[in-house]
């Protein structure tokens, strides 16, 4: 993956499921991705989102972790951009 944002859509994903899909974005992430945007939704989302925050704040890849444009999207920060 050497794209510099990527956005990976885990809309109908149980926690599993979405796991499976953002632990395989993080192993393929090259050195030139900054972002992983993840659209988990923002009504029956929460629960994908509580599951990011709380598992990914202690990947060793993951810099950060913050919200994206709106409430549906949490991003997984692995490089700053200065």
């Amino acid at each position: 993956m050497s794209e510099a944002f990527v956005k990976i859509d885990l809309h109908g994903l149980r926690k599993e499921e979405a796991m499976k899909v953002i632990d395989k974005a993080l192993a393929s992430a090259g050195p030139t991705t900054y972002q992983l945007q993840l659209i988990h939704g923002y009504n029956r989302g929460t629960s994908l989102r509580s599951m990011i925050h709380d598992w990914y704040q202690y990947d060793p890849k993951v810099k950060r972790i913050m919200q994206g444009d709106n409430p549906g999207i949490t991003v997984l920060v692995l490089k700053e951009l200065y």
